[in-house]
């Protein structure tokens, strides 16, 4: 083991000491007070999670559309049939009644 003088000792202790409550400082920042800390991060990661969650979503939406928008204006008899059962329009002498089960929904609909 390397002596070293005393003066030199005490300068390494009090720079280890400086590097130490330095890194120390430094942690508590990045963890705590930074405007991008830990915790924001951590939300912003699940934020990130649920808006992929919805892009995922909104492509399957996409994709039921353009295969109706396809089947439905191509045919000018499904687009009637279409806007009757999608709106429930109707002629002016003519009744709609729709029939519902126990939650209120409509039991033609696939939704």
């Amino acid at each position: 083991m390397v002596h070293l003088p005393t003066w030199l000792a005490r300068i390494l202790v009090h720079l280890r000491k400086f590097y130490t409550g330095t890194l120390v400082a430094w942690l508590v920042w990045v963890v705590f007070i930074d405007s991008n800390n830990l915790f924001v991060l951590l939300e912003n990661h699940q934020k990130m999670k649920e808006l992929e969650r919805d892009l995922s979503y909104y492509k399957e939406q996409v994709k039921l559309v353009k295969k109706e928008r396809k089947e439905v204006f191509g045919n000018n008899a499904m687009l009637e049939k279409w806007a009757r059962e999608k709106y429930l329009m109707r002629k002016p002498t003519e009744d709609v009644y729709v029939i519902v089960d126990e939650n209120g929904k409509s039991i033609e609909t696939e939704e």
